[in-house]
C-alpha cells in the first residue's frame, strides 16, 4: 500500500509525455458510467484503462508470488503502471469521483494495495472499515473463465447468492463504490492468479497511516516466510 496525496503531475514517477500519461485512463467512459444509488452507491466501468493501453500496462504490472494484499512500495512495477498509479491519484481523477459520488475528496490521502493472487479464505462478504471514504478497484486479468473470484456487489451479509451485480476481474475493468454500513461484497473462492490494484481514498491522514503500517507489517511478514 502506498499513501499519496491527490497531487497529480509533481508527483510522477514515470518519464511519460502528458499525452501519453493521460491517455492510460479513459475518464470519459468513467464519467459516463450510470452509478447506483441504492442500497450503496457503486459503479461498474469496464474499460477504463485505454484498450490500446491496456497489454502494455498489464506488462508493467509486478510479478506477485504470494496471496494477500501488498502495499506498492513492496513490489517491482513497471514505469507504465507507476504512471496509471501516478494518475489514479492525481487531481483530474479526484475531482471526477468527488463529483459522480458526492463528496468532496480535495486533499484527502489515498492509498494503493495490490494483489497478485487469490487464496481459499479470501474473498469473504465485509464492508470496508469506517477510515475508507471511496474504495476503487481496477482489475488485471487477460480472461477469466473460474466462477470464483468474480465480485459481488450484495444486498446484505448473509448470502454471496442476493447479489446486485457480478464483475468478472478482467483486465481494465473498474469496480468503484462508497463505503457504507451496507457496502456488503465478496466473492465465491478461487486460488490462483487473480491481480488488481485499489485504492482507497481515506478520512484522514492518521487512518491512512495506521493502515499503510498494517499492510507493511503484513508484507514483511509474508516475505519472510516465502523464504522459510
Amino acid at each position: 500500500m502506498s499513501m499519496n496525496p491527490p497531487e497529480g503531475p509533481a508527483n510522477r514517477t514515470s518519464n511519460l509525455a502528458d499525452d501519453d500519461f493521460m491517455a492510460i485512463l479513459d475518464l470519459d467512459a468513467f464519467r459516463a458510467t450510470p452509478l447506483t444509488e441504492a442500497p450503496f452507491q457503486y459503479l461498474v466501468t469496464p474499460h477504463f484503462i485505454a484498450r490500446e493501453q491496456a497489454r502494455a500496462v498489464l506488462q508493467d504490472f509486478p510479478r506477485i508470488e504470494v496471496p494477500g494484499l501488498l502495499p506498492l512500495e513492496a513490489t517491482d512495477p513497471g514505469p507504465l503502471f507507476r504512471a496509471l498509479i501516478d494518475e489514479l491519484t492525481g487531481r483530474e481523477i479526484t475531482a471526477a469521483v468527488s463529483e459522480k459520488f458526492g463528496v468532496d475528496l480535495t486533499g484527502r490521502p489515498t492509498m494503493i494495495t495490490l494483489r497478485g493472487r487469490a487464496r481459499e479464505r479470501d474473498g469473504r462478504i465485509h464492508t470496508d472499515s469506517e477510515a475508507k471514504l471511496i474504495t476503487a478497484l481496477l482489475y488485471f486479468n487477460e480472461a477469466w473463465e473460474a466462477e470464483g473470484g468474480r465480485l459481488r456487489l450484495l444486498r446484505g451479509p448473509d448470502n454471496l447468492d442476493d447479489m446486485l451485480a457480478e464483475v468478472p476481474p478482467l483486465l481494465g475493468t473498474l469496480v468503484m463504490f462508497r463505503r457504507s454500513d451496507r457496502s456488503f461484497h465478496g466473492h465465491e473462492p478461487f486460488v490462483g492468479v487473480r491481480r488488481y490494484v485499489m485504492i482507497n481514498w481515506m478520512t484522514s491522514s492518521l487512518t491512512a497511516q495506521r493502515e499503510l503500517m498494517r499492510h507493511r507489517l503484513s508484507a514483511q511478514a509474508k516475505r519472510v516466510l516465502s523464504h522459510v
